[in-house]
């Protein structure tokens, strides 16, 4: 018999918590638990021109980012690529990074998070109702728990060096 985190079922495209992260929002697909931590996946949609997070790495996990629709920028360290549809952007743990929506149209990409967990942080965020309304010392709980690095003084610059909004 398999067990509930083996079961095979199929996700729609309209389920799974869905939220708001502040400039782009998230849904939940296949959390940790059902894969015994060793990945998650969440799906981004990102408004035209947006941008997704300041710059920050992560500590704990990579993340591959998969571009279902629109297109989406990314800053990889000093390198900017641009990728579309059926494109993978691969973000490993400990390197600066940051990504946008680089097009006139919405962009969607799916987010595995290896391993999982971080994927919480998300969670977090949309129940504090995203990142401007969970406020500084929020954010900064936040990125203690998840091992995460901001630098929120990058946003001004990476707005107007991509031509993109945040929040």
């Amino acid at each position: 018999m398999l067990s509930p985190l083996t079961a095979p079922r199929i996700v729609g495209p309209t389920e799974g918590k869905a939220g708001s992260l502040g400039s782009i929002g998230v849904r939940f697909i296949v959390p940790g638990e059902d894969t015994e931590g060793g990945f998650a996946l969440v799906e981004h949609p990102m408004p035209s021109r947006h941008l997704a997070a300041p710059l920050h790495r992560h500590n704990r996990e990579d993340e591959y980012s998969f571009v279902l629709e629109g297109r989406m920028g990314a800053l990889l360290g000093d390198d900017v690529v641009e990728a579309g549809p059926g494109d993978l952007v691969y973000k490993p743990r400990g390197q600066w990074h940051t990504f946008w929506n680089a097009g006139d149209e919405e962009c969607r990409i799916l987010e595995v998070i290896a391993p999982a967990g971080f994927e919480k942080f998300f969670d977090e965020l949309v129940d504090a109702g995203g990142a401007k309304a969970a406020g500084p010392s929020k954010m900064e709980e936040l990125s203690v728990k998840y091992a995460i690095d901001f630098r929120f003084e990058s946003i001004a610059e990476l707005c107007g060096r991509f031509g993109v909004t945040f929040g």
